[in-house]
């Protein structure tokens, strides 16, 4: 069954348009919406998601935690992690952890939107990186894990509502 017209050239970014400037959103999530147009459907599904156990381990205290988010936050890529990361960064750990958890719903339901459209044979918009060069763009953090967390890391929320 052929797919309908109003379908081709399907614009996988959509979403994240929509939710880069949904009012009803809270400030951060609309940014880090923003952060993800653009970005290849698995690359951005799986760098949140690193980024988020990363976050996690540390959060816990876990063994190679923080070894794994300062391996994260100062690989020779692009900035995207960092980006998203950063945006987060001082908002307390729980708030942190909520969206990227929202994120990664976005994100999880752009790539079933994608796998659909390719089963479907139906083409889509290509997705313009937003990034200039696979490299950082500027100083990446120490690769040692012997940062120092900062307040954030040990409150669950940032002050008051936005």
């Amino acid at each position: 069954m052929p797919a309908p017209s109003h379908l081709d050239h399907f614009d996988l970014d959509i979403g994240l348009r929509d939710a880069s400037c949904d009012e009803n959103l809270p400030p951060v999530r609309r940014a880090i919406a923003a952060l993800c147009i653009g970005v290849g459907v698995d690359d951005a599904y799986l760098s949140v998601r690193e980024l988020r156990e990363a976050v996690s381990l540390v959060h816990e205290n876990a063994p190679g935690g923080r070894a794994k988010l300062a391996g994260i936050l100062s690989t020779q890529c692009d900035d995207f992690q960092r980006a998203i990361y950063y945006c987060l960064a001082g908002r307390g750990v729980v708030e942190m952890a909520e969206a990227m958890d929202w994120l990664l719903t976005v994100l999880k339901a752009r790539g079933r939107t994608a796998a659909w459209l390719s089963r479907l044979r139906v083409r889509r918009k290509d997705l313009i990186s937003p990034y200039v060069s696979e490299a950082p763009d500027g100083p990446v953090v120490s690769a040692s894990p012997d940062f120092e967390l900062g307040q954030s890391s040990f409150v669950e929320r940032g002050p008051g509502p936005y």
